[in-house]
């Protein structure tokens, strides 16, 4: 079974959902450059929990877990099957995970799943993150599952590469970001590509604007788990970079997946 690299997408704010911009197309894009997934491991920002969790839903409700945007918005679903064989999976790699069979998907999964594969005809459950570990927890999270990515399934961690929605400029021109956030993402990305880890998991101490960027940790914590599950030697390759309404940046990626 070919092995599928696991992603990092900064999923913005739901309005992108009715006016996609370029992230829309970036995201169908990326889709049609990934193996079609037998199964998808969603990892989103927009579940947290004390514990890892796993969710197993049989047929995930779409959950729209956002206020005070148009009626349109509301009436969007993403019906995709859940996959009890993959949460059954996460459960054997991850014993003791808490298991959630109501959980339905959050706005952090199926926002870019709706661009990805709009047909809804592939299995989504969703793991949890833990605001109160750390990066490195993560990552180790992510060590753990490593081997769903060789079994056809897409590991979709979703969040966002800067998450501060008191910095929102609600009149910033498409693109345009504001100082920190422009600084933060270099000092990431260049950590990134050069997999400098002890550099990565101290990231709210040695980036630049670290508290700003990420007021709260969620947002950043799922790119840590695609991290773990990519192959040691894995590079970064960076697919989409943009800005929204001046303070979220729109940073996707793409690790490599395969055998260590």
């Amino acid at each position: 079974m070919q092995a599928i690299p696991p992603i990092f997408i900064s999923h913005g704010s739901p309005m992108l959902l009715l006016e996609p911009g370029r992230a829309g197309p970036a995201w169908q894009a990326l889709a049609q450059q990934l193996p079609r997934p037998r199964a998808i491991l969603a990892v989103s920002a927009h579940w947290t929990r004390p514990a890892s969790a796993v969710s197993a839903a049989t047929q995930p409700a779409t959950i729209h877990d956002f206020y005070g945007f148009p009626q349109a918005l509301y009436e969007l679903d993403y019906p995709a099957p859940g996959a009890a064989d993959l949460a059954a999976m996460v459960v054997e790699l991850l014993p003791g995970i808490e298991v959630d069979r109501q959980r339905g998907l959050d706005h952090g999964a199926w926002s870019p799943l709706r661009f990805m594969y709009p047909a809804a005809d592939i299995p989504v459950i969703q793991l949890a993150v833990m605001p109160q570990a750390d990066a490195e927890a993560h990552y180790r999270l992510g060590q753990a599952l490593r081997m769903l990515t060789r079994r056809g399934v897409l590991l979709l961690a979703s969040g966002g590469l800067t998450h501060n929605l008191r910095d929102l400029v609600v009149d910033a021109a498409d693109g345009a970001a504001l100082p920190y956030v422009a600084e933060f993402r270099q000092w990431f990305v260049d950590a990134l590509q050069r997999r400098d880890l002890p550099a990565l998991f101290a990231w709210h101490r040695q980036a630049p604007h670290a508290a700003r960027a990420h007021p709260s940790p969620e947002h950043l914590l799922p790119l840590f788990v695609a991290l773990g599950a990519a192959a040691d030697q894995a590079e970064l390759r960076s697919v989409f970079s943009d800005c929204q309404l001046g303070a979220l940046a729109l940073d996707a990626f793409v690790f490599g997946a395969g055998a260590d």
